[in-house]
């Protein structure tokens, strides 16, 4: 599993984005959320039938 955290402060440094350490624990819960909310996308099981859609049309 991803060190959430971690994630935060080397994403925040890489994009040079200054991030107040006010905010920083608001920040890491909410990707907390995105990465559970992911975890349920990537894990979720498709039948074999199913193919890629070759264009995205909402």
């Amino acid at each position: 599993m991803i060190n959430i955290e971690e994630y935060v402060d080397r994403t925040a440094e890489l994009i040079n984005l200054p991030l107040d350490p006010e905010h920083r624990p608001g920040v890491v819960v909410n990707f907390e959320r995105i990465a559970a909310i992911a975890q349920l996308v990537t894990e979720f099981p498709l039948p074999q039938a199913i193919e890629a859609a070759p264009v995205f049309e909402p």
